[in-house]
């Protein structure tokens, strides 16, 4: 069921890029996080993917969080991959992911 709630939302989020309103922001975050925790889990095995995903999920635009969660729906790629990576590179997420994995204000 939760798959099917998932796919409508990503189905229309995906159509529609105007304003999504707080349910369909939840909902897009909420598929977009299982992606992007799925990607740092397969490249980092053992560590803690939280941290990370949270920040990049921040850290990421509207639409670049409606592309990732398109990923939970169809499948990421590696356009999708790519997304995540350079969305992890950038200075606002490597200093929240410090922040958030350290306990320390950059």
């Amino acid at each position: 069921m939760r798959w099917l709630a998932t796919f409508g939302a990503v189905a229309v989020l995906a159509g529609c890029m105007q304003d999504l309103g707080p349910t369909g922001d939840m909902l897009a975050r909420d598929a977009a996080k299982g992606v992007v925790n799925n990607a740092v889990q397969a490249r980092f095995p053992g560590v803690d993917a939280r941290p990370l995903t949270d920040c990049i999920i921040d850290n990421a635009s509207s639409g670049e969080i409606i592309q990732i969660a398109q990923g939970a729906v169809v499948g990421a790629n590696d356009a999708t991959t790519d997304l995540i990576v350079e969305i992890a590179q950038r200075p606002d997420t490597v200093r929240c992911t410090v922040n958030n994995s350290l306990g320390v204000n950059l």
